[in-house]
């Protein structure tokens, strides 16, 4: 597999302290803020695209990949939730804190299929 892009993306959940939706909206983020077709520039399917997704947030625990999974619009995103992001929390010190998202998602191709 030979990785052809990167894409940088950050979410948040403001009040709700939502892990999952703040991974979603990180994702949404870096997908959302490019058009690069690189399955056609190399003359693959989209399906043929291995994507590797890697997501940091305080409570990994508490995503649903299958959710984050949902988001992309085709291939099979494998997931890797980790620790990092950040919690913050709210100045009155009650409630859920705002929780940011970040992501990472690379995108390769098995380059040997092309020749």
């Amino acid at each position: 597999m030979e990785r052809i892009l990167t894409e940088f993306g950050m979410g948040t959940s403001l009040r709700r302290g939502d892990y999952t939706q703040a991974a979603k909206r990180a994702v949404e983020n870096a997908l959302w803020h490019n058009s690069i077709n690189a399955a056609e520039l190399f003359g693959f399917d989209k399906s043929d695209m291995a994507i590797s997704v890697r997501i940091a947030v305080q409570q990994p625990d508490k995503v649903d990949r299958a959710a984050v999974a949902a988001v992309f619009p085709y291939g099979a995103p494998e997931l890797d939730v980790v620790a990092g992001g950040l919690d913050i929390p709210r100045p009155e010190g009650t409630g859920n804190p705002t929780v940011i998202a970040h992501a990472a998602l690379t995108v390769s191709f098995d380059m040997e299929r092309a020749a």
